[in-house]
């Protein structure tokens, strides 16, 4: 084994091309002073500078090759032979002996540069091949380096978007606040110069009732009997309450107006001063409502295209509508002849594959008692129980049976724990990210489930219907289809 080792350094030696070493080869003759060797000799393992080499044998057996340092490496450590053979069954470099009576006798046996030449030839297809690949392995990562700029490129226009959106919406906001402190300054400081002009004159009527006061005090105080009754009786013995509220009996206040003096309390209520614009307020939470429901709707926005269904592929109590978009329960067999792409049971797949991008697809199920929506490859099954959408390793789906609601793949299921309020459900597909997802088209939008695999074949959308009817009702696109037409 140690030979066997010793032969593969020596066959690496052999067909890796001489490069240039760090350690400077030395003549083995020149001891007084060194003196780079020109060419070695293998069997003399001698290295020779040109001095020595003038004087070296020239007979067969001393093999000269370029200056190296182990020169033992290229002779057999069992025979000190130089190393002449490749021996194809144990893949060793071997000398003559070897070859003739040593443990390789009998084995099949090349020369070294022919064998070499035959290494070199299959290291070359090998190189090919990996050459072929390593373009691929470049053309894809450009690949994904434009689809990663593309991403980008969108993602920062979605946040320009949503940037532009949010500004709008602050300003608007904004504008909303101004209006409304606006409006509340404006009304308080009417109301405040209301309520300054009501107790401006009830100061005035105060300070009457004041001096009537003192007056009466005095004819009280008075012990003449006669200039208390001689005093002029101008109504300061009515009801007090009655000259606050008509204030009109003496002469020195006969110039106010009764009317204004129950701007007090004992009259006609203050003014009512009306609250904020409510209605603008409202309107404008209202658009802003409107905007953000925009917002949580914009799943795949894009601009509508139809997918149809494939009668072909309808089993035959299945009606399909002249639009081909509905797809009704019947009892009554619809007679289609019998193909290997028509579903056995009440099922059918659309026209349209998916091979590449990010598409929608929205349903109406408003009229269907149980049904499964989803998405399912062209080769799925078409008869038998594993045909069903779910049941299989080809298909994903939605599922309602009357109350019960869950999402199905390869006959696994995930059951929901409530039960959906929306007739219509979206599909939402990203075909390289290898996401499929279900959506409730409520408000706001409430995400179902989202299946992950690395799909392998185009996607179509595929219906089952018992009991009533489904509706397509669009698709978006931004990548490429597949028809199956």
């Amino acid at each position: 084994m140690r030979c066997l080792a010793l032969c593969n350094i020596m066959e690496n030696f052999l067909i890796t091309p001489p490069t240039q070493t760090e350690v400077e080869i030395f003549c083995t003759y020149c001891v007084d002073s060194p003196v780079t060797a020109t060419k070695s000799c293998l069997l003399c393992e001698a290295s020779l500078c040109e001095k020595h080499l003038r004087v070296h044998s020239k007979s067969a057996e001393h093999v000269l090759c370029e200056p190296r340092a182990n020169l033992g490496s290229r002779k057999c450590s069992v025979h000190k032979k130089i190393l002449e053979y490749y021996c194809t069954e144990d893949a060793a470099c071997i000398c003559v002996t070897c070859s003739l009576a040593g443990e390789h006798r009998g084995h099949r046996v090349e020369m070294l540069d022919e064998a070499s030449e035959k290494k070199k030839e299959r290291l070359r297809n090998v190189l090919q091949k990996l050459t072929t690949r390593r373009k691929e392995t470049e053309e894809r990562v450009r690949s994904l380096e434009e689809r990663r700029r593309k991403a980008q490129q969108k993602a920062s226009g979605e946040a320009e978007r949503v940037t532009a959106l949010c500004r709008d919406i602050r300003r608007r906001l904004d504008d909303l606040e101004k209006r409304v402190l606006s409006e509340i300054s404006r009304q308080e400081k009417e109301e405040s110069l209301s309520l300054s002009a009501v107790m401006k004159k009830l100061e005035i009527q105060k300070d009457e009732l004041s001096r009537k006061m003192r007056h009466m005090e005095e004819l009280c105080n008075m012990t003449d009997p006669l200039t208390v009754l001689q005093e002029p009786d101008t109504g300061d013995l009515c009801d007090p309450e009655d000259t606050v509220g008509h204030d009109g009996g003496d002469g020195d206040t006969g110039g106010h107006d009764g009317g204004d003096g129950d701007t007090g309390g004992h009259g006609e209520p203050l003014h009512d001063v009306d609250g904020p614009d409510v209605a603008v307020i409202s309107d404008t939470l209202h658009t802003l409502c409107d905007i953000i429901r925009d917002i949580r709707r914009g799943i795949y926005v894009g601009d509508p295209a139809d997918i149809l269904l494939d009668v072909n592929t309808a089993g035959n109590n299945i009606r399909i509508s002249d639009v081909l978009k509905t797809a009704t329960s019947t009892l009554q067999n619809q007679n289609r002849p019998e193909t290997a792409e028509r579903f056995q049971y009440d099922q059918v797949m659309s026209r349209r594959g998916f091979s590449s991008g990010r598409h929608y697809w929205d349903v109406d199920i408003s009229r269907s008692g149980v049904w499964r929506v989803g998405m399912c490859y062209p080769s799925i099954d078409m008869r038998g129980q594993q045909s069903y959408i779910g049941y299989n390793n080809k298909s994903w789906c939605l599922w309602r049976s009357y109350s019960k609601y869950s999402v199905i793949h390869d006959s696994k299921e995930i059951q929901f724990p409530h039960i959906t309020s929306c007739n219509r459900v979206r599909i939402c597909l990203d075909y390289e990210a290898g996401r499929l997802s279900f959506y409730e088209l409520c408000d706001p939008i409430r995400h179902l489930h989202t299946f992950t695999a690395s799909f392998t074949e185009p996607l179509h959308a595929v219906l089952h219907v018992y009991g009533g009817s489904i509706t397509i009702l669009g698709e978006a696109t931004t990548g490429r289809n597949h028809n199956r037409n």
